[in-house]
């Protein structure tokens, strides 16, 4: 790395803490003497999720965000835990360290932790994921509650 203002080589940290873009470090120069900031950010390796229909797409976490607060609308559960939720989840998924990974476990795993949070959220996300046809398949999801 070098200085943004004289190109130089060295300098010394004044300052370090953490921040949402990952850790934020306060430089001084030792040639110029003029400060800077720099940010480290921890990369996050890329996966892919393997479709019912064996379609190949890049996770995507907002994707995931949107289908998990879709089952939680107009529910008294709160944003905090619901972002907790999805956390979680995709700490659950990343562990595994697969390049690849099926929809199917995604789902299963978004469903026991929404079962955990709210069961009418549950019916909500099981009815898109399972793709429930008629009110047996309603029914026979409400008994495993």
């Amino acid at each position: 790395m070098n200085c943004p203002y004289c190109s130089h080589t060295n300098f010394k940290v004044t300052d370090k803490r953490s921040s949402p873009n990952g850790i934020r470090r306060r430089r001084e120069c030792l040639k110029c003497k003029k400060r800077f900031t720099t940010y480290e950010k921890i990369e996050k390796k890329e996966f892919y999720v393997i479709k019912k229909d064996n379609r190949r797409e890049k996770f995507d976490r907002n994707k995931l965000e949107k289908g998990i607060e879709k089952a939680f609308e107009k529910r008294p559960v709160s944003q905090e835990k619901i972002q907790k939720m999805i956390n979680e989840i995709e700490e659950q998924i990343r562990k595994r360290g697969k390049k690849e990974i099926k929809s199917s476990l995604i789902g299963d795993l978004i469903s026991n932790k929404i079962k955990k949070l709210d069961k009418v959220a549950y019916i909500r996300f099981a009815s898109v994921y399972r793709d429930f046809e008629d009110v047996k398949d309603f029914k026979s999801a409400l008994k495993e509650i």
